[in-house]
């Protein structure tokens, strides 16, 4: 048999063309398209639901991955063998590894999360880093939470770092965009879900929020602004407003480390009756 060879050999062509445009934002919006990248990423996109919409593959890439690439064609996806330059246009990683998939936006309409009565919720609030952005929705998917809210200041959710540095929770649980953080406190509230701002300047520290034994009911837990935190008025909004402890010489912790804390001590208070699964069971 021969061996194959790329269909699409110019960054040129009107397919390349189209895809490379998208790691721009304002072409993302319009098509309401975005990249994915990798095989991790393309993997749970080919899985979730008509996601994937077109897959570029190289082929050493194809031979690789070959399930990968199967399961994009059961999903729909049209597939195309492209030559390694014109993989590296598509990309927007320094090294790319072969799979660049077009995937439809998928965000989760707010109102659609509230009716599902979530019990625990990461808000990101004025989140501006998309790297950031993305490994706090890993560490929310990760920690069991049901469902991840960006406000309408909060970096854009399908930024190709963002998409990157979520490793595919992206494709794990709803995530709503654009909600005015007023609407998305007083909705979740309203929902009965108690609403927490993770800041340093908390009165409150976790520990002792967790030894109060406060913390099994359904959380939602705000997360800020990577250099400033939380502004005064939404922290005001909050029912309180808890700060990580520091046990040791560290100044800080960087925004997804507290993320991961938080959400885990939730996850753990929640859980305490039936146990928690560790992070290391398979």
């Amino acid at each position: 048999m021969a061996p194959a060879t790329p269909e699409l050999i110019s960054p040129r062509s009107p397919r390349v063309l189209a895809a490379r445009r998208l790691a721009k934002r304002n072409f993302r919006g319009k098509e309401r398209l975005f990249l994915a990248e990798g095989p991790q990423a393309v993997r749970e996109a080919a899985g979730y639901g008509e996601t994937l919409v077109e897959l570029f593959a190289t082929v050493d890439a194809a031979e690789r991955y070959a399930d990968i690439v199967g399961a994009a064609r059961e999903a729909g996806a049209r597939v195309h063998l492209a030559a390694e330059a014109v993989i590296e246009d598509i990309s927007t990683t320094v090294t790319p590894q072969g799979l660049v998939g077009v995937c439809r936006f998928l965000d989760t309409p707010f109102e659609q999360i509230l009716a599902a009565r979530p019990k625990l919720v990461a808000v990101l609030a004025h989140v501006r880093d998309p790297g950031n952005a993305g490994t706090v929705l890993r560490c929310a998917d990760a920690a069991g939470a049901e469902a991840v809210v960006l406000t309408d200041a909060s970096v854009d959710l399908y930024n190709p770092k963002a998409v990157r540095a979520s490793v595919g929770s992206l494709f794990h649980l709803p995530v709503a965009v654009g909600v005015p953080v007023e609407r998305a406190v007083a909705g979740l509230r309203e929902a009965g879900v108690r609403v927490l701002a993770a800041d340093g300047a908390g009165e409150h520290d976790l520990d002792s929020e967790l030894d109060a034994g406060t913390m099994g009911g359904p959380t939602a837990w705000v997360f800020g602004n990577e250099a400033w935190g939380l502004p005064e008025e939404t922290r005001a909004l909050a029912d309180a407003v808890l700060r990580v402890p520091i046990h040791g010489k560290a100044e800080s912790l960087n925004l997804a480390t507290a993320a991961a804390v938080c959400l885990y001590a939730s996850a753990r208070a929640q859980r305490a009756a039936t146990g928690c699964r560790s992070v290391t069971d398979a």
